[in-house]
């Protein structure tokens, strides 16, 4: 039920096509540690600060991107193993900000499932495929010696409170990769971690703040002063813990005082004061790309990203300003 009340209130939101001059969309595509910089943004009112009267949305999957390329929505934060796909066959998305450029998935299994060997033949579920649990579980099972489409059958189930559930219930797949604090209840349960991604030494852009070439074009200042707002509360989420607790806490329903403590430092650990996509991180997006889409191999990563934004306000001084006044 929940799930439907979603979608409607996406497909109510998205038939609106009227915006003022300062007002924009923003979506993001699950409820997942990796988006939570956008979620501190619009809890510690930076957009407002910046004079953006951002509507911040929760578009399931690949919906996001679809209502950014449809002009429903002018910003979105998604992976870049979904956004280059897409630029690659032509679209012109590119990521202005990064919000995660290493992975934090676990591999999520069954407790009979020892070693990397006693995958062969098992179930892993993503949450649809082409997103980025489709894309990374394929990433990692490569870098582990298997082969994604001989070695194991991929499940397509659902976003990842259905695939947390379908992977406890144990019924219909065997494991699945989840980013922190997610894969605890699955431990809770019974569950044990295979591999954690964070500790690969992996480059790997995974998410971003998104938008079209186009939406620059017309609407640069727009687009500065989103890059900004990001900046102003990666620099709030270090100096005020309460407000990015508070955020995390609304989004992932955490309650646990440890928990919520523990996330926010994991949020603390990965987020870039400078946030600039990684362009070898989009390398390692490029290349599984090829796999699929050979006109990927020849492709530049630079393309992928618009990053004179970030640029401006680091020649500036501005980034350096706000952590050395709060010294």
């Amino acid at each position: 039920m929940r799930v439907l009340i979603v979608i409607v209130l996406a497909a109510t939101l998205l038939g609106k096509t009227t915006f003022a001059a300062n007002k924009i969309r923003i979506g993001y595509s699950g409820m997942t540690i990796s988006n939570a910089m956008l979620w501190v943004t619009e809890e510690g009112k930076l957009f407002e600060k910046n004079g953006i009267d951002a509507e911040v949305l929760y578009l399931q999957t690949t919906l996001g991107q679809t209502a950014l390329l449809a002009g429903e929505i002018q910003m979105c934060v998604y992976s870049a193993a979904l956004l280059a796909p897409a630029r690659v066959q032509g679209a012109d998305v590119v990521m202005v900000t990064s919000f995660l450029s290493r992975p934090l998935y676990r591999l999520v299994v069954k407790p009979e499932i020892r070693t990397t060997a006693d995958l062969r033949g098992k179930r892993l579920g993503v949450t649809r495929f082409g997103t980025v649990s489709d894309w990374t579980t394929r990433l990692l099972l490569t870098k582990l010696g298997l082969d994604p489409e001989k070695d194991v059958t991929l499940v397509q189930v659902g976003d990842v409170p259905v695939l947390t559930t379908a992977l406890m219930q144990g019924k219909i797949i065997d494991g699945a990769i989840l980013q922190p604090p997610g894969h605890q209840r699955p431990q809770a349960a019974g569950m044990r971690v295979l591999v954690n991604m964070q500790e690969m030494d992996l480059p790997f852009q995974q998410t971003g703040l998104n938008t079209t070439q186009k939406f620059i074009a017309r609407n640069p200042d727009i687009v500065r002063r989103v890059v900004k707002s990001v900046i102003d509360a990666t620099y709030l989420m270090r100096n005020n813990p309460a407000v990015p607790k508070r955020a995390i806490g609304k989004r992932l329903q955490l309650r646990d005082e440890k928990e919520l403590e523990d996330t926010y430092q994991l949020l603390k650990s990965f987020t870039q004061i400078k946030p600039y996509p990684s362009l070898e991180g989009f390398k390692t997006v490029l290349g599984e790309t090829a796999k699929r889409l050979p006109a990927a191999k020849n492709a530049d990563a630079k393309d992928f990203v618009e990053t004179r934004f970030i640029e401006e306000l680091d020649r500036s001084g501005y980034i350096d300003g706000l952590y050395i006044v709060s010294k």
